[in-house]
């Protein structure tokens, strides 16, 4: 595996790997299996949510606005955005699962920064560690106003289990 690494402050190292695809597989393959899955997720369907980008351990989903994601004074539901960046994560850990196999959540957190009324929301997911049984994930939320300029809105850390494919 290759990746980056974030020194954090207690001299742990987070490694966001980047796994190797399968022999034989490849980015457009990978592309696939994810974008199969997400028009299956009923929810982020309704919401208007699309597929931004897919490759080894890295998923990115967009959430425009509109009134399917808002709370009562106009700004985006931290429901919303928590099962956005859940999406994301989750889909960034299955791009590490084998074939056959997917992901559900075991647990999450998540950190609200800020709040937004308009643009779009972006969920970054990033792969940090695949076991053989539990997947751990990250992903980041930004706002993406409509000059181009972003903002960070969540910040959400990831549990999955990996579990045998049912479709």
């Amino acid at each position: 595996m290759t990746g980056r690494s974030t020194h954090v402050p207690d001299t742990q190292t987070v490694s966001h790997a980047q796994p190797a695809t399968a022999a034989g597989s490849s980015k457009a393959a990978l592309h696939q299996r994810i974008a199969s899955s997400f028009v299956r997720q009923g929810l982020m369907q309704h919401l208007g949510a699309r597929l931004v980008s897919v490759a080894p351990g890295e998923v990115e989903i967009a959430l425009p606005y509109s009134e399917r994601v808002t709370q009562q004074q106009g700004g985006y539901h931290g429901g919303a955005m928590g099962a956005l960046a859940d999406i994301a994560a989750g889909y960034a850990g299955l791009t590490a699962a084998p074939e056959g196999m997917e992901v559900a959540t075991v647990e999450y957190k998540i950190n609200f920064l800020a709040a937004f009324h308009d643009g779009e929301l972006r969920a970054r997911g990033h792969l940090v560690r695949a076991g053989k049984r539990l997947i751990i994930t990250t992903a980041e939320v930004v706002h993406l106003a409509a000059d181009g300029t972003e903002s960070p809105c969540a910040l959400m850390q990831q549990t999955l289990a990996v579990v045998k494919q049912t479709y």
